[in-house]
This record gives C-alpha cells, sequence and structure tokens, in this order.
C-alpha cells in the first residue's frame, strides 16, 4: 500500500433531529486499545445520553467493528462505518451521542441520523492522504548545496534536516518511487559525487 486517508487530530459536531441531540466525535488512531480508550472516554463524558454508537477503522489487521449500542440493529453502527468505508478513511474512531428528544425517527431515520453525525465529523475534522516515502541522507559541499533543497522538491520530497560541517548533510523524505529519478539528476548535477541513500520507509502526508 503506497497510500491511504485518514485524520488528524480530534474533533466533533452536532446536530439536532427532531428534539434528539446528536453529537459526533472523531479522532485518529492507531490500534484498537487507542480506538476502545477513546470510545471508553466519550461514554463517560456522556454518560447520561441514551446511546453512544460507535464505528473504526484500522489499518493495523485491517480490524472493522461497530456497535448499535441498543438501537435497533442494523440502524446505527453499520450506518456509522459505512462512512467511513465510503470515504475510504482509515485509522479513524467515531462516536456518535444520542440524547433521545422523545420522538421516534423509526428506522429510516435513525440510518440517516447517524450517517449525518458521522459525515459532519468527517467533514469537520477534513481527511488527509498518508504516502509511502522514502527516509533519506545525502552529504553534498557548500557549493553543490545551493541546487539540492530545490531539487528534491522538484520530485516532491522534503527537505527535514540539514547539517553544516565541513560538508552539507541533508535528511529529506521523499515518494519511494521518485527516488531512483531523484538519484539520476543528482548525479547529473554533482557529476556523479552526489546520491540520495535511503534509511527508513515511512508514511508521510502528502502535500
Amino acid at each position: 500500500m503506497q497510500t491511504y486517508i485518514t485524520v488528524k487530530g480530534f474533533d466533533n459536531d452536532e446536530f439536532v433531529e427532531r428534539r434528539s441531540r446528536f453529537i459526533g466525535y472523531i479522532k485518529h488512531v492507531e490500534t484498537e486499545r487507542e480506538a476502545t480508550d477513546f470510545i471508553a472516554q466519550i461514554r463517560s463524558k456522556h454518560w447520561d445520553a441514551t446511546h453512544n454508537v460507535y464505528a473504526y477503522c484500522l489499518r493495523e489487521n485491517q480490524v472493522k467493528r461497530y456497535s448499535d449500542d441498543n438501537e435497533p440493529q442494523g440502524t446505527a453502527g453499520i450506518p456509522v462505518l459505512d462512512v467511513l468505508q465510503k470515504n475510504n478513511v482509515t485509522d479513524v474512531v467515531v462516536v456518535v451521542t444520542r440524547y433521545f428528544g422523545g420522538v421516534l425517527l423509526g428506522a429510516g431515520g435513525l440510518v440517516r441520523a447517524y450517517s449525518h453525525g458521522a459525515s459532519i465529523a468527517l467533514k469537520k475534522i477534513g481527511m488527509v492522504t498518508m504516502q509511502l516515502c522514502s527516509e533519506c541522507e545525502l552529504t553534498c559541499t557548500y557549493t553543490q548545496y545551493g541546487k539540492i533543497p530545490a531539487t528534491i522538491a522538484s520530485f516532491d520530497g522534503v527537505v527535514d534536516d540539514s547539517e553544516f560541517t565541513d560538508n552539507v548533510k541533508v535528511k529529506f523524505h521523499i515518494p519511494c518511487d521518485n527516488l531512483n529519478k531523484l538519484n539520476d539528476v543528482l548525479s547529473e548535477l554533482t557529476c556523479g559525487d552526489c546520491q540520495a541513500e535511503e534509511k527508513n520507509t515511512n508514511f508521510f502526508e502528502q502535500k
């Protein structure tokens, strides 16, 4: 997998439907423990709510789970999970809290309400695309350095750090597929003197 879509941080949004109050909470998580801890946190915060419905999707073991939390089966947790799946978003947990307002919504109304609770939370926080990148280092002279940052940027790379001693050591990340192309250009610019070495691979936010 070269890319995936997720969210950053934590956010929430809410709405009222026929006197029932729905609050959608959303958070970036990377493990099932983080997801269940967040669900427990929201349940504790809203201990007096009628329902705390949740769903989460993780890259770790491709886990996908949901709960209707005593709403009629299929009317709450699955619609929340469906919003995440339709947006191809992962490493995310959503809890939609409901305070019952005294008016029954019916099965269709519940599906729409819980879908909307998840959707507005996702819209509020926004989605980001993460891309698999090579974390690299290269060493060059001060004269060569003048063209290096711009050359890295031209291949969608991002300089993370530069150390200035007798020479210049540049640390950067770049989409994995672009590393060989970058090295070809670096070789031309420096007469074969400068090449980037991959130290690790990791996911970074796609700019």
